[in-house]
């Protein structure tokens, strides 16, 4: 281990706390990011692979006009009985990519840890989450629901730079850096039903977050035998 650049597959469970950015700042209040991912890494430490990622936060800086045409006296919103609803209003997001890069071992206990530089492109997604589980709301329920989401999406790309870890028991194994992002997403609902407005073009979506996860190689396991003629 100490000596030697290995052929290692591996899974990576990890939580991204990120703050937003651009357009998605006017909207959106720092998330929480969820993510599985399976990479490789090669003999040479080149370093490519595939991540899925779910994104979520309890803070949606509501635009003027949010929810407008459903409001009494501007305050709150009545469930189909008449009684004043409680919503519960949320981000929600994913995003999808395809990324590559390369491991320099110049720190950490042998040559399969070190910094890890990489980049992506893919697909990020993200919209409002309004649940009302309490009551029913005809307003908010359905393909109605969709006039009031915001949801955009479209092709983005994505960078990591941090620290790889691969103990020499093959115990602690970790990663952890800094990761961005930055989408290209456009609206996609053709007009949102309490505004009246029709959002077109492309947004400018940042995301900026510290990533740390725990890796599980699936390498095999070198032997412990030693042979002697």
């Amino acid at each position: 281990m100490r000596d030697t650049s290995l052929f290692d597959p591996h899974v990576t469970m990890s939580y991204a706390y990120q703050i937003p950015g651009g357009d998605m700042a006017d909207r959106f209040g720092n998330n929480s990011n969820l993510s599985l991912g399976f990479h490789v890494k090669s003999r040479t430490n080149w370093y490519y692979g595939v991540q899925g990622q779910f994104l979520f936060g309890s803070k949606v800086i509501q635009e003027a006009g949010f929810l407008q045409n459903l409001m009494v006296d501007g305050s709150y919103v009545l469930d189909n009985d008449g009684y004043p609803a409680t919503l519960v209003i949320q981000q929600r997001g994913f995003a999808v990519s395809a990324d590559a890069g390369r491991l320099f071992p110049v720190i950490g206990p042998n040559r399969n840890s070190g910094i890890l530089v990489k980049g992506g492109a893919g697909f990020l997604q993200h919209k409002i989450r309004i649940e009302h589980q309490e009551t029913y709301i005809a307003q908010l329920e359905d393909e109605y629901l969709k006039g009031y989401d915001r949801m955009a999406n479209g092709p983005a790309v994505t960078g990591f730079v941090g620290y790889y870890h691969m103990s020499n028991n093959r115990l602690i194994n970790f990663v952890i850096g800094v990761e961005g992002w930055r989408a290209f997403a456009e609206p996609r609902r053709a007009i949102n039903y309490d505004t009246q407005v029709s959002e077109t073009g492309v947004r400018k979506d940042i995301l900026l977050g510290i990533r740390a996860g725990w890796t599980l190689h699936l390498y095999k396991r070198m032997s412990d035998n030693f042979y002697y003629y």
